[in-house]
């Protein structure tokens, strides 16, 4: 008699573990029409089994014993939402091994080690989804693999971090500077009391070491993504980038010409007309431009209990249909392209330049010159009085430049006599494709 209903393991109680729990509880009826099988939670793994829970009814389910949820032959799919990488990486690797398929929201663990997770499950013909690891609620994995399947990705763009956008939305909007936003931020609970990960673009590059592996079919690394945060940008910074006609935001990038790749997390002036710019608070935003589709946009809620839930229970349905269907594992692709990371100098953006200088005659023809040197012409500029009057402020937005030429203009500039001090230098996109 074929089964009327398929067991899952959940490992991890907390915010979004309590959420898939909800979700499968409440949406029962639905998920059994679309799957053709009632899903039942049969274990829970957690740290203390004493704890008090919001969901009293599964109690019975908990156990602080792994080997109770990997060794269950009736177990057929593990949900993981402890976070981590130890011990998260051995128990998927471990589910797999014994057979099962696996849905996580672990994006640390499938930014370091995905590759090797992918390759497991493509051995053993398991499942392994992921989708609540990037954008919280926003489908966009699924969008890379089944939406883009049969066209060529060449940039992806995002917001994808909540805290840092919400401190840059407070910043642009209030005037506010960075520290008194991020302690606001941590006392609504926006940010952790160590907001490192979040504020110097470390989550952001998890999330886009993921990206660029699912969009461009190589084995990214979190070492292969250029990461610099928001804790150096300031209201100036903002307020310039505004009077210029754009917005600051913590962009991740992905771009692809040819076969040569590169992916950076960094501040990022975006024009006021680019649908990114308008992506405040906590939500996110991918944008991906295919060769054949064109632009697109992804937008929604990044974090939070019900939207993390909701792709992690999309992803368990998609695995429940595989096995209905009979195709688990079939859909499984490893990264399979070789991974070629462009130098610097193949790195090209506009910029935006802030700096002090001497306020004497000749300054700004010096500047110019230093910049006509490496093939860099200005765009915009502005210059302000600066320090009383004893200096001068130049604010810059320059033309297409490779990374390498602009990194040895601000070499040189550290050293010029007239110039006190380099103050910001941030990428521009939006603009161009």
């Amino acid at each position: 008699m074929e089964k009327q209903s398929i067991k899952l393991g959940l490992m991890g109680f907390g915010t979004v573990g309590t959420g898939v729990v909800r979700i499968i509880q409440a949406h029962q009826e639905d998920l059994q029409k679309q799957t053709g099988l009632s899903i039942e939670i049969s274990r829970i793994l957690v740290k203390d089994a004493e704890k008090s829970r919001n969901i009293p009814s599964m109690e019975s389910a908990l156990t602080t014993d792994p080997a109770s949820l990997l060794d269950d032959p009736e177990i057929e799919v593990i949900v993981e939402v402890i976070g981590g990488i130890h011990p998260a990486k051995e128990y998927i690797l471990g589910a797999l091994e014994r057979g099962k398929h696996v849905v996580t929201a672990n994006k640390d663990l499938m930014a370091l080690h995905g590759a090797e997770i992918l390759e497991k499950a493509q051995e053993k013909g398991c499942d392994v989804f992921y989708e609540a690891s990037v954008a919280g609620g926003i489908p966009i994995l699924r969008a890379l693999v089944e939406g883009f399947s049969s066209d060529r990705i060449a940039k992806m763009m995002g917001i994808v971090n909540g805290t840092t956008n919400y401190i840059m939305t407070k910043m642009s909007q209030e005037g506010a500077d960075y520290s008194e936003v991020l302690k606001e931020a941590q006392a609504l609970g926006y940010a952790e009391q160590d907001p490192t990960s979040d504020v110097e673009g470390f989550d952001a590059a998890r999330k886009m070491a993921i990206l660029a592996t699912l969009g461009f079919r190589v084995p990214m690394k979190l070492e292969d993504v250029d990461v610099k945060g928001i804790s150096s940008v300031s209201k100036e910074d903002i307020a310039y980038g505004k009077q210029l006609g754009y917005e600051i935001k913590l962009l991740g990038l992905a771009r692809r010409d040819e076969e040569a790749i590169e992916v950076s997390v960094q501040p990022t002036l975006v024009p006021k007309s680019h649908p990114l710019a308008s992506v405040n608070g906590v939500f996110n935003a991918v944008y991906v431009h295919g060769e054949a589709v064109g632009e697109t946009m992804f937008y929604g809620p990044g974090a939070g209990e019900l939207p993390t839930a909701t792709a992690v229970v999309s992803d368990l349905v998609t695995v429940v249909k595989n096995r209905k269907l009979g195709v688990n594992g079939r859909g499984m692709v490893a990264p399979y392209k070789e991974k070629v990371l462009k130098e610097d100098s193949e790195k090209f953006s506009k910029y935006f330049l802030r700096i002090v200088v001497a306020d004497k005659r000749g300054v700004l023809a010096q500047i110019t010159q230093l910049l006509a040197d490496k093939n860099i012409s200005l765009e915009q500029v502005i210059q302000q009085p600066f320090n009383n009057g004893r200096e001068a402020e130049i604010i810059m937005i320059t033309h297409m430049s490779s990374k390498s030429d602009m990194d040895a203009v601000l070499a040189y500039m550290e050293q010029m006599d007239i110039v006190s001090t380099v103050q910001s230098c941030y990428r521009v996109e939006g603009g161009d494709k």
